[in-house]
């Protein structure tokens, strides 16, 4: 992440800065909808996952899923598990594989894990992100 600060000038005469966060290599989420993300400018159908390594579409919050998120923990702090509009628990099987994998994961609804995942980004930590769209209301 590198942050950049503009000094702006208002007509009145007061001083303002503008500061500009650029993510780099790791895209913030700019906004979800029923059906999918607006990631960095870019809308994705359907649920993704996030990590420092890219994007890829998610179908489901499995250990097949996952299995990506299992081969590269150690870039990992912590991932998100958005589960949509609410929340439920982990199957066992997956909640192990993350637990011996050493991957930090937090289950949230996916407008939740959004929002932290911009913020963590903000802080430089090493975050992912497995998000399935809220849904049709």
């Amino acid at each position: 992440m590198r942050v950049i600060t503009t000094p702006m000038f208002t007509p009145g005469g007061a001083d303002m800065r503008m500061i500009e966060i650029d993510f780099e290599a790791q895209p913030p989420i700019d906004g979800y909808g029923p059906n999918g993300f607006r990631i960095a400018g870019a809308w994705h159908e359907g649920g993704v996952l996030l990590l420092p390594d890219g994007i890829t579409q998610l179908a489901a919050i499995d250990l097949a899923a996952l299995e990506r998120v299992l081969r590269g923990a150690a870039a990992l702090d912590v991932l998100l598990i958005g589960q949509g509009a609410d929340i439920a628990p982990l199957s066992a099987d997956l909640r192990q594989a993350l637990d011996d994998a050493g991957v930090g994961h937090e289950v949230m609804s996916s407008p939740s894990a959004c929002r932290t995942y911009n913020v963590l980004l903000t802080e430089d930590r090493r975050v992912g992100a497995a998000l399935l769209p809220v849904g049709v209301p």
